[in-house]
């Protein structure tokens, strides 16, 4: 496959030139780059002559690949890198993937580079469908896919994961024809949701402040350091009676519960869990504010130490969860759930001005089969 140059948007896609050794080499020192992507680590200036003299023009020359090098149309400063990491002639479909240099962000050049590589796969090389994929976590990459016109099918295994990073990934798809023109927005726009949340996602869990009268408390991300405070509060009689956490809880079931819960619904975008802490640091409680279906909707759910029980700390706690969670994230209703005749929940919810809204039969899962649940929920407006 003979190598092309592409013109649009202000961008110039052109082949990797042996002179632009030294513009990957410094991109590549960057730690998102080196987070997100498998270049070698450290990348060496070898690394960098490599993939512009071999590894580039190989993949032109076997059709394997279509690299290309994102410069500046007017200044001919390289931007970032964009192309077709592979081409499958059987199936006629190619994978997406870029990077842009720390000094170019923020311009929208991957997304610009992004819809011309697109634009010329399929009315060029006559692909029929693209497919973009991006560990679980990066944020900034599905954002750019998602305003290239990609749409966000599920998650699958990555064949070649990230040595630190997660195991799995999204994957998004383009078919002719779904590619917006130059100049439009195209969707996951800068004011919607999907860039709000990106926003927020994208970087690490932050720390929330209550005022529970008395004590600031602190909602902070779990740590291995709270492991052993959940599996007692989880081992407590009234945990067990009105949830249906494990039983007997064991430590593994506390390490599952950060690892495949907590911190991968903040890789996901899903949601956030919380320890809830006091001014020494000391757990309190369990809190989470889970994103619906409905993007706009959103639960919320805690537990209790028993230690701290009847302090009003984990109403603080919900007050300040769900202020974040309509101010940051932009929801619009959030709903709490507990089965009927867990009164302290119940007070919890309300002190924290939820409305209860009924009862809502065989809605949880129970120890024995299925039970009714009171509904409340918390709308935006209610703030006021």
């Amino acid at each position: 496959m003979e190598p092309v140059e592409i013109t649009e948007a202000g961008l110039l896609l052109r082949p990797w030139r042996a002179g632009d050794a030294d513009d990957v080499h410094r991109a590549c020192q960057d730690p998102d780059i080196q987070r997100w992507t498998t270049v070698p680590r450290p990348y060496l200036p070898e690394h960098a002559h490599g993939f512009v003299t071999e590894h580039s023009g190989r993949a032109w020359a076997e059709g394997t690949g279509a690299p290309f090098a994102v410069c500046d149309a007017a200044t001919g400063e390289l931007l970032a890198a964009c192309g077709l990491v592979s081409i499958d002639r059987t199936l006629d479909s190619g994978e997406l993937g870029y990077w842009t240099a720390p000094w170019a962000r923020g311009r929208g050049v991957a997304v610009r580079a992004s819809r011309a590589v697109a634009r010329w796969a399929f009315d060029t090389l006559r692909l029929r469908r693209l497919i973009w994929q991006a560990e679980l976590g990066n944020h900034h990459s599905r954002l750019v896919a998602l305003r290239a016109g990609f749409r966000v099918c599920g998650e699958l295994p990555l064949a070649r994961p990230h040595p630190d990073g997660r195991r799995d990934g999204w994957i998004g798809s383009l078919l002719p024809g779904e590619v917006p023109a130059p100049g439009e927005p195209g969707p996951a726009g800068p004011e919607t949701l999907d860039a709000r949340r990106a926003a927020v996602f994208g970087r690490p869990q932050p720390i929330l402040f209550a005022d529970a009268g008395d004590t600031e408390l602190r909602l902070r991300p779990v740590e291995a350091g709270d492991l052993d405070a959940i599996v007692a509060t989880c081992r407590d009689e009234q945990t067990i009676r009105w949830t249906t956490v494990p039983h007997p809880y064991q430590r593994q079931h506390a390490e599952g519960f950060r690892r495949d819960f907590a911190d991968l619904a903040w890789a996901r975008g899903t949601g956030a869990f919380f320890t809830v802490a006091d001014g020494q640091d000391r757990y309190l409680g369990s809190i989470d504010l889970r994103i619906d279906t409905d993007p706009l909707g959103g639960h919320v759910g805690f537990m209790t130490a028993p230690h701290a029980r009847g302090r009003g700390h984990m109403t603080a706690a919900v007050g300040a969860l769900t202020a974040w969670g309509f101010t940051t994230l932009g929801l619009a209703r959030i709903e709490w759930l507990a089965m009927v005749g867990n009164t302290a929940s119940r007070r919890v919810a309300e002190k924290a001005g939820f409305t209860v809204e009924g009862v809502l039969r065989a809605r949880l899962p129970t120890r024995e089969g299925r039970g009714d649940a009171w509904i409340a929920a918390l709308l935006a407006e209610d703030l006021a």
